[in-house]
């Protein structure tokens, strides 16, 4: 991927512990990338414990709503790329096969040109 052809990056930082702020991404996510943009989810801090088997399937936003996981999946039907931080997953002691997503693993050396070079940045 070129790093001009980000259009719209998000950098997650929220987990399991923060479930009402975990659709919104994923809504923005699913919805830029059904307009044709290209997106690029960036897990780091907290955000790379979604990423991990069973806990996106078991938060939720709102009680009696649909799971994180739903929303994941709808932003990478829809053609979002996730991508997790390499350091992020150490620190949460997450191995490659504890992963519920095969996301490619970077650095922050590799992320930044990247999120520095997309049209859009937010960050949950």
């Amino acid at each position: 991927m070129e790093e001009s052809q980000i259009d719209f990056a998000i950098v997650m930082t929220s987990g399991p512990d923060t479930p009402k702020r975990l659709a919104s991404p994923f809504f923005l996510a699913a919805t830029s990338a059904a307009e044709e943009m290209s997106v690029v989810v960036y897990f780091t801090g907290q955000g790379t414990v979604l990423l991990k088997k069973g806990e996106a399937e078991n938060a939720y936003p709102k009680e009696g709503g649909k799971s994180v996981k739903h929303f994941m999946d709808q932003a990478l039907g829809n053609g979002a790329q996730f991508v997790a931080c390499k350091a992020s997953l150490d620190l949460n002691e997450i191995s490659p096969d504890d992963l519920a997503f095969d996301v490619p693993m970077v650095g922050v050396a590799e992320a930044l040109p990247y999120l520095e070079a997309s049209k859009k940045l937010i960050s949950f």
